[in-house]
């Protein structure tokens, strides 16, 4: 992402997060950019969203585009509520927030179809017990790739083993 973009992320930000501003941000989905991450508009501007918490496969590794699916199947033609922890923005500058779909949270939902792994990421810890649950919720009834075991490579192994050069 772009400096600029970036740093307009970090603006809206800050806007939604001001004093007086609603504790829920509300946020109109756009689409579906892989299994933890998606394109929302909040204030007539779009912006990418990373999930807190999970790592769900790559687009072209095992069960990406299972991930992608399940992600396109919860957000598809809803409004969405963002919840944010202590990092609000990525190096890459995109927000990182727990995404509602009215009470259910697609970061949990995801990890209990067994379609990402719980992952721990200082200082968005907040709700790693419970992501650490859903994910074991999923192992023992063979839920997604917990079917067969889990993945042969964790999705940050597989980023790894396949460098993509980021798009600005």
């Amino acid at each position: 992402m772009s400096s600029r973009n970036a740093l307009f992320g970090l603006i809206i930000l800050a806007a939604l997060l001001l004093p007086g501003a609603a504790s829920a941000q509300m946020v109109t989905f756009i689409k579906i950019i892989d299994g933890d991450s998606l394109l929302v508009e909040a204030g007539g501007r779009s912006m990418e969203v990373r999930l807190i918490g999970v790592d769900a496969p790559e687009f072209k590794q095992e069960y990406g585009l299972q991930a992608k699916e399940f992600s396109l199947k919860f957000c598809f033609g809803h409004k969405l509520r963002l919840e944010f922890d202590k990092e609000l923005v990525d190096r890459y500058g995109r927000v990182l927030a727990y995404v509602h779909r009215g009470d259910k949270m697609l970061n949990r939902e995801i990890l209990e179809a067994g379609l990402a792994i719980a992952v721990r990421i200082k200082p968005n810890i907040r709700r790693y017990a419970a992501f650490k649950a859903a994910e074991q919720l999923a192992v023992g009834k063979k839920h997604g790739f917990w079917k067969q075991g889990g993945l042969r490579m964790t999705p940050a192994q597989w980023r790894k083993a396949h460098p993509q050069k980021r798009r600005d």
